[in-house]
């Protein structure tokens, strides 16, 4: 059974930066594409960066520049590295896999979902 755990959430000012880390088990092979998403009360889920088995990543324009996804295979581990936190940014982080290959930043591309780690910027 996949499973995924975040952690790394929590309450910054404006400018700040915090890195969220998502732990990935169950997996009997690596999977073809991690992610991350977030979601504000009220709001969408939003896709904001994959990446593929290869390395290869894809961010939303929203983020874009700013935050950084990546992964560690030996540990099993997920990261997502935000830097010039916005107010905006304030959402639910949600870690996210599936087995086939990346494609566009839609929820329904990804087949396991982990709960979520809250991530609150203050201006």
């Amino acid at each position: 059974q996949v499973q995924l755990k975040e952690s790394g959430g929590g309450s910054v000012q404006a400018g700040g930066s915090l890195r969220l880390s998502c732990a990935v088990s169950g997996y009997n092979d690596s999977p073809y594409c991690l992610g991350w998403f977030r979601q504000a009360p009220g709001k969408y889920r939003e896709g904001i960066a994959t990446i593929g088995r290869s390395g290869t990543t894809t961010y939303a324009d929203s983020v874009k520049g700013r935050f950084t996804i990546s992964k560690d295979n030996a540990k099993n581990t997920l990261y997502l590295e935000m830097n010039s936190l916005k107010p905006e940014d304030t959402a639910t982080y949600i870690c996210t896999a599936d087995s086939r290959r990346c494609g566009s930043l839609l929820p329904g591309n990804f087949d396991y979902w982990g709960q979520g780690t809250q991530v609150t910027v203050s201006s």
